[in-house]
């Protein structure tokens, strides 16, 4: 299912297209939120200022969501913030990032050994129908881009696990030791000055606010990803409701939907 935001939003002429990874095209980290989110809960309940559960997860649940698609360091940054706010001393950001690290990958582990021990097809942990939209995309001439707030040597050992690396012509771009080195304003701006590029040629496809937003900034075309992980069968509310809010100009739940979606987006025009 298409819904359509903005009427008549479409890129004929797109020449680019960037995609975010995790929710908009890998499933390997699926569950990362419900991960992160018990992990702050822990850290600040142990403050023992008082406040219920409930009254925690909505003082974090904000800003992970306000900040996915930036490196995870962000979050975690705001993680310290919130326990010098309660009187705690917190750690340095880049601990708690590795405590999250360490419970996530007890999970994106497994699914990662499975896919290196070939016990499934890497597309099981691909968004339904992305490789065929990525197919797609490259048969009407247009150059791809992955871009993620997922360190950049795990990114890239997780593209190549899905096999996907080969549709990225334009480059794979993930989170970097010194965080201000990389980000995907840094990449859009970097895109848009490519000889003859405008911002009408650029595509982009994600799930988090960070890239909509940086997408809409530069004048481009956005397609949300409410992707309701790990099924992708139908429409996240949540994810929906904060993408519109962010400006997305399409929400789709998957790719299955491109046959619909592609006419769309290029207006029944092939790409010049």
């Amino acid at each position: 299912m298409v819904e359509t935001i903005h009427p008549g939003t479409s890129a004929p002429g797109a020449r680019i297209a960037l995609f975010d990874f995790d929710g908009t095209v890998s499933l390997i980290r699926a569950g990362w939120v419900d991960i992160m989110v018990a992990m702050m809960l822990e850290v600040l309940a142990a403050l023992d200022t008082g406040e219920s559960q409930a009254d925690l997860r909505h003082a974090v649940e904000p800003f992970i969501w306000r900040l996915t698609g930036k490196d995870t360091l962000y979050q975690m940054i705001a993680l310290a913030e919130q326990v010098t706010l309660r009187g705690g001393t917190p750690l340095d950001p880049r601990e708690y990032k590795q405590q999250f690290l360490s419970r996530l990958f007890a999970v994106s582990g497994l699914r990662i050994q499975q896919l290196r021990d070939r016990r499934c097809a890497p597309d099981q942990y691909l968004v339904p129908g992305t490789r065929a939209l990525l197919e797609d995309l490259r048969s009407r001439g247009l150059h791809l881009y992955l871009a993620s707030g997922t360190d950049e040597d795990h990114l890239k050992a997780e593209a190549g696990l899905l096999d996907i690396t080969r549709y990225f012509d334009g480059g794979v771009y993930g989170a970097l030791p010194d965080p201000g080195a990389f980000s995907k304003r840094m990449l859009i701006e970097r895109i848009l000055r490519l000889p003859g590029m405008r911002p009408h040629h650029l595509i982009g496809f994600g799930d988090g606010p960070v890239e909509i937003e940086e997408l809409k900034r530069a004048g481009s075309l956005a397609v949300g990803l409410a992707t309701d992980e790990p099924e992708c069968r139908d429409t996240s509310p949540w994810k929906r409701r904060n993408l519109i809010e962010v400006g997305a100009d399409y929400i789709i739940p998957n790719y299955l939907c491109r046959p619909v979606l592609l006419p769309m987006l290029f207006a029944n025009h092939e790409p010049i």
